[in-house]
This record gives structure tokens, sequence and C-alpha cells, in this order.
């Protein structure tokens, strides 16, 4: 049904050594410019301004969750009963996830009011895409692979595996951010955890003598997200990004000519269904045109513009720690009362827990297939997982403000 090709492409890669593709549709969306931007939007953002390694891209990511799920199909007991289609839907969901992410990643997505996997749907449904021309050559495969992405039910087994709480996507970005920022608690055992799930019944388990690797892949992404993803100086660096976002948007609701070439910018702005537009911006663009509002004539963006590109960052105050509460009131009373203010004082709160449970979805729900072939959930089974479900929850709230 689909066509293989003649000799198998491969990518080089630090982490698995080759990823390789085999089918022709895989080779062609990866050339497809929905992709190919992925290489200008940085994986991690502002993380890079605390581990200066951490430059690699989304596409990187991308191709490195396309081989994840290569992983799965050869190793995960069960996968053998799948049906050739349905492996390609998983393939080139894990290969497409993240095609929707704009410059700079989540903070775009506060401006725009439109999540990074919602702009993915749109991007494979649109005809104005490469990749829906692609995927259109086979009917129903472009709304399949929508379908996994947007979790309607149709494939459970594939939506389990592209987004939960043990998925293709995880088990890369865990294990590529670890290797790229030197952050040695982030490095996991994947190739245990595949050899340890078995498919039942339509679902992803994991046996009983590979629960530790869970525990510890678990506590890895924990670590990551508090250690990482939300370290304060990434934040810090993320904070002048969404006041510059912000400030852009202001302006143009109040018809303010802005001083800068953001055209592909402020039709997104205006409409988030601008797909021809959306797919213009990446990182590239907007340090283009924040280079270009250094000079602007505008004070708020002039000071965010500068400051980003210098690396001067606001500073931060972790409310965990019991700040002075009167030197609080104080910061917040300054920055009221300043004109512009709310652009250089901001309220942020993170959060996270190891082990996510809902007693109204099981699709996180992590199952442990005992050896007398009963199944359990992995805080039943765990004392270690079930202490964490509550004990593990962290929220961290800080004061970021910009002092010259």
């Amino acid at each position: 049904m689909f066509t293989k090709l003649n000799r198998a492409k491969v990518f080089r890669d630090p982490l698995y050594g080759y990823i390789q593709v085999n089918y022709k549709i895989i080779s062609d969306l990866i050339d497809s410019k929905e992709l190919q931007r992925l290489r200008r939007i940085r994986q991690l953002s502002g993380v890079a301004m605390v581990f200066q390694t951490a430059e690699h891209s989304r596409f990187v990511h991308s191709l490195g969750a396309y081989q994840m799920a290569n992983l799965v199909i050869q190793n995960v007991d069960g996968m053998d009963k799948v049906s050739e289609y349905e492996k390609l839907v998983f393939l080139i969901a894990a290969l497409l996830h993240d095609i929707g992410h704009g410059p700079y990643s989540h903070a775009f997505e506060n401006v725009i009011e439109c999540s990074h996997e919602d702009m993915t749907v749109k991007l494979i449904l649109s005809p104005l895409t490469d990749v829906n021309k692609i995927l259109s050559i086979h009917e129903g495969l472009a709304m399949d692979v929508a379908s996994v992405i947007k979790h309607d039910n149709k494939y459970p087994l594939i939506e389990s595996l592209v987004s939960s709480q043990l998925d293709v996507d995880r088990m890369d970005y865990l294990s590529r951010d670890a290797y790229m920022t030197g952050a040695s608690y982030g490095h996991i055992d994947y190739y245990r955890i595949l050899r340890s799930m078995k498919i039942i019944d339509g679902t992803v388990c994991v046996r009983a003598s590979g629960v530790h690797s869970i525990e510890a892949y678990l506590m890895s992404r924990y670590h990551m997200y508090f250690q990482v993803y939300y370290h304060p100086v990434a934040r810090a660096y993320e904070t002048i990004l969404e006041g510059i976002y912000e400030r852009i948007k202001d302006l143009t609701l109040e018809g303010v000519r802005i001083d800068a070439s953001i055209i592909s910018f402020l039709n997104v702005l205006k409409d988030n269904d601008d797909i021809e537009s959306y797919i213009d911006l990446d990182d590239t663009n907007v340090n283009g045109f924040i280079k270009q509002l250094t000079w602007s004539s505008d004070p708020v963006l002039n000071k965010l513009a500068n400051a980003f590109e210098k690396r001067h960052l606001y500073n931060f105050i972790e409310l965990v720690n019991e700040p002075d509460e009167k030197f609080l009131e104080e910061l917040k009373l300054k920055y009221q009362n300043m004109e512009y203010g709310k652009y250089f004082y901001k309220n942020v709160k993170v959060s996270g827990v190891a082990y996510m449970h809902s007693p109204k979805s099981d699709i996180n729900a992590i199952r442990v297939l005992l050896p007398d072939g009963s199944l359990k959930t992995l805080d039943q089974y765990s004392p270690i997982i079930k202490a964490l479900r509550s004990s593990s929850y962290k929220e961290i709230e800080r004061i970021f403000y910009f002092e010259d």
C-alpha cells in the first residue's frame, strides 16, 4: 500500500546512531516546508540562556520521536499484530506532532491564543501545506493522523504511544535534552522500558520486571522540569519575549504602527487560521524583527528588544523562600504606579507532579502486568509512585521584575 524506498535513507544521530527511513511518504514529509521550518525553531527556547549547548532544534526532536516510534514497533511485544496502515499512522503522527510550534514555542502560544497541538492539526488538514498534499495522496490519511493528535479515540493505542505519560515524544525529548544540556538526571533507559512494554487488548502495559526503569523515567522527567525547563533564568529570558509579544499586540489594537517588518506576525495575531503567515514565522524571523526593534521609537519595545539582544534579564524572587513581605508590596506598588509597568513586572507560576493520575481519564495511566496475568495501575503496584502521587506535587511562584 505504501511505497518503500529502493535504498533506505539514514540520518546520523547522537542518541540512536542512525535514524532509518524506509517509506517514501516519510522521506517526502521530512522534506516538506513545514518539517524543514522546524530546523529554525529551537527545541528549548530560553533554556539555551542557561545551558549554552542546548541549541538543538524541533526538527531534530521530531526525527527523534519518529525513531522512537520505530523502536516501539521493533521492540514492544504485540506491535507485530498492528496493521501496516496503523504503524504508518503512528510513525507519521510521531514525526509531525510538533509542526504546529511557533517561534520560541510556548511563549508564542499565549499571545496568539492557540495551542501548538491545535495548530499542528490545522497544518495537517490545510490544503495549503506540503504536509497535507503528501498525506492526501492516500485517502483519509490526513484525517487519521490529525485524529491521533486530537485524541479522538479512533486509534487509542497509537494516541497513547504518541502522547501520554509514557510516549515516544517524552522518551526522545528527555534523552535528547539531557544529552544537549549535560543534565545527567535526564538520562533514561529507554531500551529497557521498550522491552518491558506489552500490548494487551489494544492497551500498553509494562511488565512488573520493568517497573524500576519506569520509576526512574518518571523521576528523571520530574527533575528535568524543575532543574531545566522551569529554570528561573530560562523563564526570565522567555518573559522578556512574552513582554515584546504583548506590547506589539497592545500597540496593534491601538492602531499604532510598529517600527519593524512584522507582517506575518501581525497577520497571525489577527487570525491564527492564516496558515501561510504562520509557516513563515520561526525563531530566525522573530530574531530579525527584534533586532529591528532595538531602534524602536516605542520605549517599551526599545527597552525589551535591547534586553533580549544583550541578555539583560529580569530579576526574580522565589516566593517559596519567604521573601520580605514589605519589600514585595513596595515592589508591586512601584510597577503598578509606573507607566508601562505591566510589561516589566510579572507574577509567574509553574507546577508539576512526578506521576499524573486522574479518576476521570485513563489516558495517562501506566498499567503494570503482573506474573499471574492480572493488571494494576502503576501507583497501585509501586509504593514509590503511590507516595509520589501526593508528595511530589510542586508549585513554584516567582516575581520577575525588570530594572535598568
